[in-house]
């Protein structure tokens, strides 16, 4: 398996769809910061808006546009065509989703809100690596398959057919993937995982360590499956990364310690031993430096969250 596609399969997101809105004129839309571990976006069938976030930043969405607010940051949108009185917000009931409208006719903007769930620790070697805005316009896309998926999503979203809902749910993810497949997270604005897997030769060295999560890796050997010197490999890992080599393994084996801990009942020194650590104690400690919990703590928290959504 690649190791895009182990990422996306070890932080498990769970694309849910929660509203269509049909909005036009004047209005304003709050969203309370999300619950650690749920992932807001937004995609925009037609139309346009402004997103506003808590820091005072805005940005506008116009139609194709995909936004993703990896750190679930509260927000606003906001119409950018305000014009008469305002009318009152209501949601109907009964269709393939809620339908969230202000008006009769046609709307300025058409956009479906849902997020993401994602599995809590070993999802953040992922996360990291993206913006606190994800934005990407997928309309102008020069590739032809992510402009049909976004038709698709319209055409789906419009005739409701039987099944619509679940191939536009599983369309939010495919779409996410090919966006952050496609290079799309800026270099200046994130850091991490994707900026090293972009880079041919830095990439091979973390194929390498995820491969083999347990082996005594140093920074020759890492170096060596770059072809670089000991010294370039350290530095241009560290200006990729924004951390070093040895930090950056750590974060490897905890995101697969995470992984471990809450999808199998084995021992916490069995998946210490998998993932690199000759005593249950010295994994104990790197994990809570990591997590702020001991494993134990972090298995029965999320056993815990589980069974109350129950």
């Amino acid at each position: 398996m690649d190791i895009l596609s182990r990422l996306i399969e070890l932080a498990r997101l769970q694309p849910t769809l929660d509203i269509r809105c049909r909005l036009q004129g004047a209005f304003h839309i709050d969203h309370e910061p999300a619950a650690t571990g749920t992932l807001p976006f937004h995609l925009i069938l037609g139309g346009d808006c402004l997103i506003r976030l808590g820091s005072g930043r805005q940005i506008t969405l116009r139609s194709g546009d995909f936004l993703l607010l990896p750190r679930g940051d509260a927000h606003t949108i906001v119409g950018l065509r305000p014009r008469g009185e305002v009318q009152p917000l209501r949601i109907a009931k009964g269709g393939m989703l809620p339908l969230r409208e202000n008006g009769e006719g046609e709307a300025d903007v058409d956009l479906l809100c849902g997020h993401f769930d994602c599995a809590p620790g070993s999802s953040a070697l992922l996360l990291d690596s993206l913006p606190d805005v994800f934005h990407v316009s997928l309309a102008e896309e020069t590739e032809e398959l992510l402009k049909t998926l976004v038709a698709m999503l319209y055409r789906e979203t419009a005739e409701e057919k039987p099944g619509a809902l679940a191939i536009i749910t599983a369309t939010c993810l495919s779409l996410f993937i090919m966006a952050v497949r496609a290079g799309k997270v800026s270099p200046v604005a994130s850091g991490g995982l994707l900026q090293l897997l972009g880079d041919a030769r830095l990439g091979k060295s973390i194929v390498a360590m995820m491969s083999s999560p347990a082996f005594d890796w140093t920074i020759d050997d890492l170096a060596r499956r770059s072809a670089m010197s000991r010294a370039t490999y350290a530095r241009q890992f560290r200006e990729r990364a924004g951390m070093t080599v040895g930090a950056f393994l750590t974060d490897i084996r905890m995101m697969l310690a995470s992984d471990q801990l809450l999808r199998t009942r084995r021992t916490v020194a069995d998946i210490a031993a998998e993932v690199g650590y000759e005593s249950e104690a010295a994994f104990g400690k790197a994990f809570k430096a990591r997590r702020g919990m001991t494993p134990s703590r972090f298995r029965a928290a999320e056993q815990a969250r589980q069974n109350g959504q129950r």
